[in-house]
């Protein structure tokens, strides 16, 4: 702004006008100026004519009938210079990033091609022992009938016979107890002493076992009243 300033100080507003579109020109073509210019930047009047050419004189070289302008040619110069760098360097970080992705590709194919059945079956053991862990250590609740020791007990038995306790094998069981005309709690105590992961009505009919239904409701009873009792002992102090 400095130069353009200390440069044209002696033009007219008309002058000033003319040589602005002459640059603008100039910048748009990226080339010198022909015979045409004077057309492209409107110039009408014999007064802008003369205007136009008392810019060209003061500030274009006329060579071969163009017009050369110093600091245009400089300023389009280096602009090109700059641009051609720029797309060198992203032409090479293209290559590079295509050559990292071709390598990539290479060693996931040959991982593929060596041992694909291995990987396979990895991931699905690996699927399955997750699975039976989160089975395993899901903690079900408590039927409010049944007794911390009888339910710890029976929870006890289904581990060892790596039967993991679900909600649905308890609902069974009490389905049957049902049947059998006992409780959830007699049923579990059954299961315990014979050493069942599960329970059918069936299995117990008409036989005549130490621990039949009807002894293990007895029992189941005789603990009701004996926790009543202690209950409803008065505290000494």
């Amino acid at each position: 702004m400095g130069d353009y300033r200390r440069d044209t100080g002696h033009l007219t507003l008309l002058e000033h006008g003319i040589y602005r579109q002459l640059l603008d020109l100039y910048y748009i073509t990226e080339k010198p100026l022909d015979a045409n210019a004077m057309r492209l930047v409107c110039v009408r009047t014999t007064e802008e004519e003369q205007a136009y050419k008392t810019v060209l004189a003061d500030f274009f070289q006329e060579r071969d009938g163009k017009y050369i302008h110093k600091r245009c040619d400089f300023e389009i110069s280096k602009y090109k210079d700059k641009s051609s760098k720029a797309a060198n360097s992203a032409k090479t970080r293209w290559n590079h990033a295509n050559a990292l992705r071709t390598h990539c590709n290479v060693d996931a194919n040959g991982m593929l091609t060596k041992e694909p059945n291995n990987l396979t079956t990895q991931e699905t053991n690996n699927l399955t022992s997750t699975s039976k862990t989160i089975v395993a250590k899901r903690d079900f609740s408590r039927p409010e009938t049944v007794s911390e020791q009888v339910w710890n007990d029976f929870q006890t038995l289904r581990r060892a016979k790596k039967a993991p306790l679900t909600n649905s094998a308890i609902s069974r069981i009490e389905k049957e107890a049902g049947k059998a005309g006992i409780l959830l709690e007699a049923a579990l105590i059954e299961c315990c002493a014979r050493g069942w992961t599960g329970f059918k009505a069936d299995w117990v009919k008409g036989k005549a076992e130490p621990l039949n239904f009807t002894a293990a409701n007895r029992r189941l009873l005789e603990k009701f009243e004996a926790d009543e009792k202690l209950i409803e002992k008065p505290l000494g102090f």
